[in-house]
């Protein structure tokens, strides 16, 4: 399974942008659908965004849409996400996560993941 290292987290302000990213190793990674999932303070792990092995298919929480864009380099084994128009309920620990086949929303079905990133928004 491919291992996976997440880097670009910090504290902003509304409004701000960060760009996460996340490097992978270990396997074949364009073998893997790619994934972004957040978990906030008492709350459950959710599904942020997700891209195919092609980058021709992706798919984001309505939360993020229009604000957040997921890509990857499988020349790199990178896969990256620009989050823009930051808000303070974005605030959360984020996760790189790695799966074969097709992307889906439900945490259980990703094998792989990284070790998470804080991004914290301010008011």
């Amino acid at each position: 399974q491919v291992q996976l290292v997440e880097s670009g987290g910090g504290l902003v302000q509304a409004g701000d942008s960060l760009r996460l990213s996340c490097a992978a190793s270990g396997g074949t990674f364009s073998l893997y659908a790619m994934g972004w999932f957040r978990q906030a303070p008492g709350k459950e792990r959710e599904f942020v965004a997700g891209i195919n092995w092609s980058s021709l298919v992706t798919y984001y929480a309505d939360s993020v849409k229009g604000r957040f864009t997921i890509s990857r380099d499988n020349a790199k084994n990178m896969v990256s996400m620009q989050m823009n128009g930051l808000k303070v309920e974005d605030t959360a620990v984020y996760y790189c996560a790695a799966k074969k086949g097709s992307i889906v929303a439900v945490t259980t079905s990703w094998v792989s993941w990284g070790q998470g990133t804080q991004v914290t928004v301010s008011s």
